[in-house]
């Protein structure tokens, strides 16, 4: 309880964080591929998963209007499309489509079901937080948060394509810390991401609750750097 001690304000991560409670989206998608049946290795899924983001973040696929079923079958289709390029799926076009269809279709119902346990939590820490949002995403964070219900409980926005930052630059945070208007020591982040949000965040100054989960490897964790460890966002509001 005293790590959290003189808290004034929450900063959340969306992806991974607000959206899975904890699972990296390459984890979700993958078990969507299996529930589905798409008749691709989990290696190569992974090099698929690899070219959308990168594709994502490099060409303007995604538009500001987009909700988040939107930016899934985007996603999906780009995978699929390019595991079809690779040999790896067929090249049949109707069967390409049906795979990524279902399986962006599951992923939003997935989200659905998941903000039924994390959407309180954010209503909950508004009401006695100024709560900013830092992010890493395609110009439609706003939108998405509109369509989930959630943009009201935020008083900013801080989005890696419209500042011209990403994480794990620790840059970000810092813009996220201005736009609180606290000392940073007084700040909590919370993130799923132990590179990409813990790590950055402890390096401005914030305190940080880590909401560990299903990652996807990779990563060299100190469990030693954040000031708490949950593995369910529900755990948050004891914990302040």
């Amino acid at each position: 309880m005293n790590a959290l001690k003189d808290i004034q304000g929450v900063i959340f991560d969306y992806g991974g964080t607000i959206d899975t409670n904890s699972r990296h989206w390459a984890a979700v998608l993958w078990d969507k591929y299996m529930e589905h049946q798409v008749p691709v290795d989990k290696e190569s899924f992974r090099e698929a998963y690899v070219f959308g983001e990168r594709a994502l973040a490099r060409y303007p696929f995604v538009q500001p209007w987009h909700n988040f079923h939107d930016v899934l079958s985007i996603k999906t289709k780009l995978q699929v499309e390019w595991l079809a390029e690779q040999r790896k799926l067929t090249m049949d076009e109707s069967q390409l489509q049906s795979y990524a269809t279902k399986v962006a279709d599951s992923c939003y119902g997935y989200v659905l079901d998941i903000l039924q346990i994390t959407r309180p939590v954010v209503e909950k820490l508004a009401e006695k937080y100024k709560l900013v949002l830092v992010s890493n995403f395609y110009g439609n964070i706003q939108t998405i948060l509109k369509d989930f219900g959630l943009l009201d409980f935020f008083d900013e926005i801080i989005e890696s394509s419209v500042v011209g930052v990403r994480k794990p630059d620790p840059a970000i945070y810092g813009l996220g810390v201005d736009a609180m208007g606290f000392v940073a020591k007084n700040v909590l982040v919370v993130g799923d991401s132990f590179s990409k949000d813990v790590v950055p965040a402890k390096a401005v100054g914030c305190r940080v609750a880590w909401l560990k989960g299903e990652g996807w490897g990779g990563e060299v964790i100190d469990e030693s750097v954040p000031d708490v460890i949950i593995t369910d966002l529900a755990q948050l509001p004891a914990l302040l």
